[in-house]
């Protein structure tokens, strides 16, 4: 009996309520990893990376606390780009996502993305190799544009950062900007 009310109870609340799914973006690990970010992955449900990546043990660590998806970046080796593609390309949540290192952004996207990001249109594009964090509207295309800057330590950035937000029944929400200090 307990069984059956239990299993009901679980129909009931699928069928009323949304799932929300916890997503932490990051980019330009550049081989860095420390405890700040790895608090981060914790809370979150699923971690994107989005490019240079660096050492294969930055995502060895987030693989053994969370479910990763990543795409390889320009410093990336031979080995990184035998794990992960150039282009990750899935639907989650009802949202259609985008994901590549070297992208470009609204009204100046890379050669190489234009033409496909018009007939086949994500509801997120995500990019990194800038460094600079970014969040964009794309008014033309109707897309979100998110670059998470660097969460690493090399490069020119003086602030390491990340995004995280929350996919809710093909809503983004509760997008949040997370400053891990000075490079």
């Amino acid at each position: 009996m307990f069984l059956k009310s239990s299993k009901l109870r679980n129909l009931f609340c699928y069928s009323y309520f949304w799932i929300v799914k916890k997503i932490l973006l990051l980019s330009d690990t550049h081989s860095f990893i420390d405890n700040q970010i790895l608090k981060f992955v914790r809370q979150a449900d699923e971690v994107w990376h989005a490019g240079d990546i660096g050492d294969l043990g930055v995502i060895d660590k987030i693989n053994e606390i969370k479910p990763l998806r990543a795409v390889y970046g320009n410093i990336d080796d031979a080995n990184a780009r035998m794990l992960f593609p150039l282009d990750e390309k899935f639907s989650i949540e009802n949202v259609s996502v985008w994901m590549t290192h070297i992208g470009g952004y609204p009204n100046n996207y890379n050669q190489r993305i234009r033409k496909e990001i018009q007939k086949n249109r994500p509801k997120i594009f995500i990019s990194g190799h800038s460094h600079i964090l970014k969040v964009q509207y794309d008014q033309k295309l109707q897309l979100l544009h998110l670059n998470p800057g660097a969460a690493g330590k090399y490069g020119f950035h003086k602030i390491r950062t990340m995004l995280r937000f929350e996919l809710v029944n093909g809503e983004i929400k509760n997008l949040e900007i997370i400053e891990l200090g000075i490079r």
